[in-house]
């Protein structure tokens, strides 16, 4: 998948995406295991804070009629949502990585990719918020009923990404170790099905079910009913152009379908005239034609500004008539006013 460089540099983009995101999921959880286990606790830093992020907080009290609710005050409960929400951060970063790896071009967006580094952010500063009171909570959900959010998502893979980053949200609002583990298990489970293509092609298009079609597919092109429908669904939307180049690549292959019979295939020549006296030269130009071809066409007509007429031809000789005997018949039918003719 991937190929070195002389200077041992990794070259392909997605490799060096993949091995971007491996370190840096080491670099955060080495970080974070040495923040939980050997940051001193200062007065900024405090225990309930990093508690409250590694789902450790044990600070309740009993309010009135046996209701819990867990007591903060505004230091602590500020510098929690500052943590939370630079810890969402972290941990959704190498989704929008992995994200902008595996997505197609077709419908790629450059605000879905934003928006999976700033929703669970905002989901993270108003889960720690409303999870030390229940009043904030019942609002909260007041608040979401009363606001309508749109967003336009082209593919389903795009909304499971964004309640993917929700979930981050919230698990990093509460349990900071959940929410690398989710972010991890689901780069690991999208990269691997980027990588076999996995659910490419159902399975009845496999195997001998796949030949079978493929095999009736083959005895139709060779039906009349197979050329009708490309007359009627390819051939009447093309120009006179295209038709012409089409032709010739068809007699081409053709040609080299046949290249084991004894009688080669016969193609079309453009045969050029230039001449005066355009009208009645023509005419028995083209009298002579049909007699000595088996087919003819007017490719192309030119008036040039010393009055001669430039008239190319397509034609297909008989098979007693070669191309020299062809061209010597319409040299002779010209008499005095062909200026010249060619043939190829």
């Amino acid at each position: 998948m991937a190929t070195a460089t002389n200077n041992g540099s990794i070259a392909t983009p997605a490799v060096r995406v993949l091995f971007r995101v491996a370190v840096y999921y080491v670099v955060i959880a080495t970080v974070g295991y040495f923040v939980w286990r050997y940051l001193p606790r200062t007065q900024l830093i405090t225990s309930d804070s990093l508690d409250a992020l590694f789902g450790t907080a044990t600070q309740v009290v009993r309010g009135k009629k046996g209701a819990i609710e867990q007591t903060v005050d505004q230091e602590t409960l500020a510098l929690t949502v500052t943590l939370a929400m630079l810890a969402a951060a972290a941990v959704a970063l190498p989704v929008a990585w992995i994200y902008t790896l595996t997505r197609s071009k077709r419908g790629y967006q450059q605000s879905v990719v934003q928006l999976l580094v700033i929703l669970p952010v905002v989901v993270a500063g108003i889960v720690v918020m409303v999870k030390y009171s229940v009043a904030l909570a019942f609002s909260l959900g007041g608040i979401a009923a009363a606001v309508r959010f749109r967003n336009s998502l082209e593919d389903s893979k795009d909304a499971v990404y964004v309640f993917l980053v929700i979930g981050i949200g919230i698990a990093a609002a509460v349990d900071l170790p959940v929410a690398f583990v989710i972010s991890l298990l689901f780069n690991i489970i999208i990269i691997g099905l980027w990588m076999t293509d996995f659910g490419r092609s159902a399975v009845e298009l496999e195997g001998r079910v796949a030949e079978r079609r493929l095999q009736r597919a083959r005895d139709l092109a060779r039906t009349g009913t197979f050329v009708a429908r490309i007359d009627e669904e390819v051939l009447a939307n093309m120009s006179a152009e295209q038709l012409e180049g089409l032709s010739q690549r068809v007699a081409r292959r053709a040609q080299a379908n046949s290249s084991d019979n004894d009688e080669p295939i016969r193609t079309e020549l453009r045969l050029r005239v230039r001449m005066r006296e355009a009208v009645s030269t023509r005419a028995i130009i083209e009298n002579r034609l049909a007699e000595s071809t088996k087919r003819w066409s007017v490719g192309s007509v030119q008036q040039n500004s010393d009055g001669i007429t430039v008239v190319d031809y397509l034609v297909l000789p008989k098979k007693s008539k070669n191309p020299e005997q062809l061209l010597a018949l319409v040299r002779a039918a010209g008499g005095d006013q062909l200026v010249d003719a060619e043939m190829n």
